[in-house]
């Protein structure tokens, strides 16, 4: 017989190599996969942020928005985008181990960069890293005093009030004010935020009136007095003018109600002051032909003269009753005097100027 021949110990043990052959192939293939999980890792961890953590306080000045509604998460994810942490999650571990996290609040804060997550929690937890400005609008301001007093106290341009005023529809006045925005720009203090714009500032004081209109149940109160929503309006601005005390307001409600009802002029300066713009008046124009001349024209003056605060729109809905037709503020100290007669008001006109008020 021709050909090759192997005798049993001679042959090759072919079963082995293929186990060592398969052995080499699965390590080569954790070996890649170990290398594949780690670069995915750091991929992720650049992406989604990990738990990595800087040491210190940081540095520099870094400002941060924190939107309405935003979570921990969220916020992580802004810091770690500025700069201000490492990660994300170091943030976001931070914020779950500190039971006082749920009382961050929205806005802009100024915080450092490359901070300790926890640092930059606390930080934000301080309400001095909040950027905020502060505008107190008081009782009695007119339209272009809130104008003025934002502008002069926050980033919000007279300009931009003024622009955003000549779209009353987008202020979220109610539909009764027929677009007159005077009376509906609620007194309190505001607090405005970097970048928030007139419009939003604007909203935010009608809204306020809409929940002073709520609360002191307006509509029914209107209803009640057989007068409209607005008519209140204006005429609570009218005692907020006139009214030193608010003590005195719901007996200056008194009065012009009684003379309303009597088909009476109201008599108030305030009116012709708020729409010539300058005091005193002189006796050229106490006869102008100005709709809000009170002293010449019966009824309501067009619109609110300014904006009343809660004090006198409850002293119109819930105004004193009885017979006074007049009054006058009689000292320094602003207390209000009322008369029945005319004669009695110009004697308490009299007492008024010896006193030095009028």
């Amino acid at each position: 017989m021709t050909g090759f021949h192997f005798d049993d110990d001679d042959t090759p043990d072919s079963s082995s190599s293929t186990r060592r052959a398969a052995g080499i192939g699965i390590l080569v293939v954790l070996v890649v996969l170990v290398a594949l999980v780690v670069i995915v890792a750091k991929i992720l961890s650049g992406v989604f942020g990990s738990g990595a953590d800087y040491s210190g306080e940081g540095s520099g000045t870094v400002e941060v928005v924190v939107n309405p509604g935003d979570s921990a998460s969220t916020i992580g994810h802004t810091l770690a985008k500025a700069g201000v942490v490492k990660s994300s999650s170091a943030f976001t571990s931070a914020a779950a181990t500190n039971s006082q996290s749920v009382k961050l609040q929205p806005g802009t804060y100024k915080l450092h960069s490359h901070m300790k997550a926890s640092l930059a929690l606390a930080l934000m937890l301080n309400p001095k890293s909040l950027i905020s400005f502060t505008v107190p609008i008081p009782e009695g301001f007119t339209v272009s005093s809130i104008v003025a007093r934002v502008a002069a106290e926050t980033p919000i341009t007279a300009t931009a009030m003024r622009q955003a005023l000549a779209k009353p529809a987008s202020i979220g006045l109610p539909s009764w004010a027929n677009g007159h925005v005077e009376g509906f720009l609620f007194p309190a203090t505001y607090t405005v935020q970097p970048g928030e714009t007139a419009q939003q500032l604007l909203s935010a004081m009608v809204t306020r009136f809409g929940q002073s209109a709520v609360a002191d149940h307006l509509a029914a109160g209107a209803a009640r007095l057989n007068l409209s929503e607005y008519d209140v309006i204006t005429l609570a601005s009218m005692v907020q003018a006139e009214g030193r005390l608010t003590q005195d307001f719901p007996k200056i409600a008194e009065v012009f109600l009684n003379r309303l009802h009597r088909g009476m002029t109201l008599g108030s300066d305030a009116t012709l002051i708020y729409a010539l713009g300058h005091a005193p008046l002189t006796q050229s124009d106490l006869q102008s032909t100005n709709p809000f001349n009170t002293r010449k024209f019966t009824g309501l003056p067009p619109t609110p003269i300014n904006s009343p605060g809660d004090a006198a729109i409850t002293a119109v809905l819930h105004h004193a009753s009885g017979p006074y037709l007049y009054f006058v503020t009689i000292d320094k100290a602003g207390h209000t005097a009322f008369a029945t007669t005319l004669s009695k008001f110009n004697q308490l006109v009299a007492q008024s100027r010896a006193n030095g008020v009028s």
